[in-house]
């Protein structure tokens, strides 16, 4: 098999490395969207081979599904689309819910607003702590066996869970954050996928934008925008964080590839089958090419190991992304 693609269980061929993500295109907590940006970017990402698009209901509460679906109403040649379940939202707050009812409403909306039939791998967003596992585990599996879904996953899911959503249905994949200053996933998700023969997906594998190179001290997000809960982007930590990816694009520069791929290479081959390359502009898909067919030195390792060490020794993991359970909401 090329090396630039690889098996997902479930769907029958296989998918590239690199999938396109669509929080941004969704327009929630990125600014609001841009439809005709958001689709020229989508047919970008298959005119540059991409063939695995990744979105979800709650990314501009439906909104990014919708392109998705429109984007694609003409394609020839459909790429595989995976989405999620399992949050609700009203007036813009979100919460968990992992119901069945919830479930199998999420999953006919999904299919009216992707404008397919089957849903390629859909994924349970967040454990909901009001509903047992094994419930959800069920439901979607009924509707996998209804010829609605060919392959499931999870999302933010811990072994243990995952754990107890096996034992009710099988999973083909889990996706979890992930990249070179977010290693979390590094130390119990993937050798647990490993383990159990699944796939592993990474989102925010540029860190919300830290790791394109493109910003600076001078850089601001406005409330809309989820940068501006994210302590990585406040002071002092910013500062930090900047002159470690400075350290990071001079390796980039002497490998001659852009620091996005780069870092996205580094996050390939610590273990994960995918990573999910964000965009949300046609121009932001410009460099995909450059991931693939070389792999990191053990110099290259050595030395991204050390500049996290010397500017971010202390992690800040992406936990102010997690929306609140019901009972908390």
């Amino acid at each position: 098999m090329d090396a630039n693609k690889i098996m997902i269980r479930g769907l029958d061929k296989p998918v590239t490395r690199v999938a396109l993500g669509t929080w941004a295109i969704g327009g929630w907590m990125w600014g609001g969207p841009d439809d005709e940006a958001g689709i020229r970017t989508i047919h970008r990402a298959l005119e540059e081979g991409i063939n695995l698009i990744d979105t979800a209901p709650v990314y501009g509460f439906g909104h990014s599904e919708e392109v998705v679906g429109r984007a694609l109403a003409d394609v020839a040649e459909k790429p595989y689309i995976a989405t999620k379940l399992g949050l609700k939202w009203d007036n813009g707050k979100v919460w968990r819910d992992s119901s069945p009812a919830r479930i199998r409403q999420e999953v006919e909306d999904s299919l009216r607003r992707l404008r397919v039939d089957v849903i390629d791998l859909e994924q349970v967003h967040w454990p909901d702590a009001n509903t047992p596992i094994e419930e959800t585990a069920r439901e979607l599996q009924k509707l996998h066996e209804e010829g609605k879904i060919r392959a499931l996953g999870v999302s933010n899911y811990s072994p243990e869970q995952m754990d107890i959503f096996r034992q009710a249905a099988p999973l083909s994949t889990v996706q979890s954050p992930f990249n070179i200053f977010e290693q979390a996933t590094k130390r119990e998700i993937i050798p647990y996928a490993e383990k159990h023969d699944m796939d592993v997906l990474c989102y925010g594998p540029i860190c919300r934008g830290l790791l394109t190179g493109k910003m600076n001290k001078d850089s601001r997000f406005p409330d809309t925008d989820l940068r501006s809960g994210d302590p990585k982007f406040q002071a002092p930590a910013f500062a930090n964080y900047l002159a470690a990816v400075d350290a990071i694009k001079a390796l980039a520069d002497k490998r001659g590839v852009s620091v996005m791929a780069f870092a996205i290479r580094w996050v390939l081959d610590q273990g994960p089958d995918i990573a999910l390359w964000g965009a949300r502009k046609p121009e932001q898909i410009d460099g995909v090419s450059q991931v693939f067919n070389w792999t990191m030195t053990p110099q290259e390792n050595q030395a991204v190991e050390e500049i996290v060490r010397k500017y971010v020794p202390n992690d800040i993991e992406p936990t102010f992304m997690a929306p609140p359970n019901r009972s908390q909401g």
